[in-house]
């Protein structure tokens, strides 16, 4: 592996993803609509809902519409690097594919592409805590940012792997929009936990860890590294998974 042949597939990723202006229409706009819509039409009421990750039974007080900020920042970050993620691997795979058969190494191009997607996360993330700490101060400002990369982590590769595991785009966005909207965009939410009848479901789904990690750090001085732990390791199972159905997918038979 050339370092120079990494540096060079990131930049050119980089260029290709955000020369189309929706890219960034989607980067800047999505979030500020969502963050929107919720400042103009929820309750100031303060209202008790459950940590749920935490060992101990734990309820807080908090106004509904911090705590939907909260909610909706969490999903219009998964939402966002899963769809950002889908798109590098599908979009890209044809010239990554040329590329191989001129002389990169798969590992090179998968290299470049986690790298990409790590830019992205990072500047997804901190935009969007930013915007949340225009409407209202956090607890601690940088774990819930923090807790903001961890669901784009996880969802980032969510969105690695079904790239690789599915060709057509249609395919892709309907696996990404049916585990998001559900997980991420509906059952995450803390005051939906609270009453849910089967909650032990929503425990094992992808949002659970990195959204209990931001709410944590947003409202509360309870840790959040148990919360982070287990979001890396889901992320990182998502990951793996990719990264094998890509290699295989790039190499070169002989």
């Amino acid at each position: 592996m050339k370092t120079s042949r990494i540096i060079t597939g990131l930049y050119m990723i980089l260029k290709m993803l955000f020369r189309r202006r929706i890219v960034l229409l989607l980067i800047v706009i999505m979030p500020i609509v969502f963050l929107g819509v919720v400042r103009l039409t929820t309750s100031t009421r303060a209202i008790p809902f459950r940590l749920a990750s935490l060992d101990e039974t734990t309820f807080i007080w908090e106004s509904l519409r911090n705590i939907s900020l909260i909610f909706f920042s969490l999903t219009s970050t998964g939402f966002l690097v899963s769809f950002l993620a889908l798109s590098l691997i599908q979009s890209n795979s044809e010239v990554n594919r040329r590329l191989v058969i001129c002389g990169y190494h798969p590992f090179e191009l998968l290299i470049s592409n986690l790298v990409a997607l790590l830019l992205i996360i990072i500047l997804t993330a901190t935009y969007i805590g930013l915007l949340i700490n225009i409407f209202f101060q956090v607890h601690h400002f940088f774990d819930y940012i923090f807790g903001l990369t961890l669901i784009g982590f996880v969802y980032g590769c969510y969105g690695l792997m079904v790239g690789s595991l599915v060709r057509g785009r249609l395919e892709g966005i309907f696996l990404i929009v049916m585990l998001a909207n559900i997980d991420a965009g509906w059952l995450q939410n803390p005051m939906y936990y609270a009453e849910a009848s089967n909650n032990a479901i929503i425990r094992f789904l992808p949002a659970y860890y990195p959204a209990q990690s931001a709410i944590i750090a947003a409202f509360t001085d309870y840790s959040v590294s148990r919360a982070a732990f287990f979001s890396l390791l889901y992320g990182t199972c998502f990951l793996v998974i990719s990264l094998m159905v890509y290699y295989n997918r790039m190499k070169i038979r002989k």
